[in-house]
């Protein structure tokens, strides 16, 4: 899509935070991935391209939303991660009212405040575990899938009819709530700590874009607590109006 290619101008691919998470061309993940893709590159207003089409699975069409998100705003945080540093950033904050403190099953079993840098490596760690975990993120799902063609513009999807086997775990929608959670603090860290850095790389539509995006998907589908959209409240409403 068209945001994609600027993004990809704008930013050092090499500078991405971790590597990108990619769909397996035939599966159902990676059409209905090509699909979000063909709505975005259609122009679509973003709040229509976030819902849901018809006939498809929530789950499968958050599950393909979680790794999107996940590869671009790693992509926006990799572009200022030369700026955000234990010095710059000793604490992982969003201005003075909200700091962040991180809390895992290892080796940070209390909330702890750590500088926004460990804070972010923890995170994407995570996240890409349990995207890449197979009984959390099963690749084939049990549903039928009716056989059709869709075109977008100069692309074509066909979908075969099939069983796929794997079912998505009841613990699914938790999990992705909490990663789209954790995602949205990158966001609030960067538009408060590093958006002059991101003015300056002349990226500032491009964020804007994937955040709204992001917004958009989210409260779309409950998959965030209102508490934690407070710290962009104001920029928010401005910005998604």
């Amino acid at each position: 899509p068209a945001m994609s290619l600027a993004l990809k101008q704008v930013f050092n691919k090499d500078r991405t935070f971790r590597p990108k998470r990619r769909f397996e061309p035939g599966t159902q993940r990676f059409e209905l991935h090509k699909k979000a893709q063909a709505s975005l590159n259609a122009g679509l207003d973003l709040k229509l391209a976030v819902q849901l089409p018809h006939g498809e699975d929530l789950n499968d069409w958050v599950a393909v939303h979680v790794v999107d998100f996940f590869n671009r705003i790693n992509l926006i945080y990799g572009t200022i991660s030369d700026s955000c540093t234990d010095q710059t950033c000793p604490v992982m904050s969003g201005g003075p009212k909200y700091e962040y403190r991180w809390q895992d099953e290892q080796r940070y079993k209390r909330p702890t405040a750590l500088p926004a840098p460990t804070y972010m490596s923890l995170l994407m760690d995570w996240i890409e575990m349990q995207i890449n975990n197979e009984q959390i993120f099963p690749t084939n799902v049990g549903k039928h899938t009716s056989a059709r063609l869709l075109l977008y513009g100069s692309d074509a999807l066909f979908t075969s009819k099939f069983r796929r086997g794997t079912p998505f775990p009841k613990s699914f929608f938790q999990v992705a709530k909490k990663i789209l959670s954790r995602l949205f603090r990158v966001f609030v860290h960067v538009y408060i700590h590093h958006f002059d850095r991101v003015s300056q790389m002349g990226a500032e539509a491009h964020v804007n874009t994937c955040y709204k995006h992001f917004y958009y998907f989210v409260t779309e589908f409950n998959l965030i607590d209102h508490k934690e959209l407070e710290p962009l409240k104001e920029m928010t409403s401005r910005m998604c109006r």
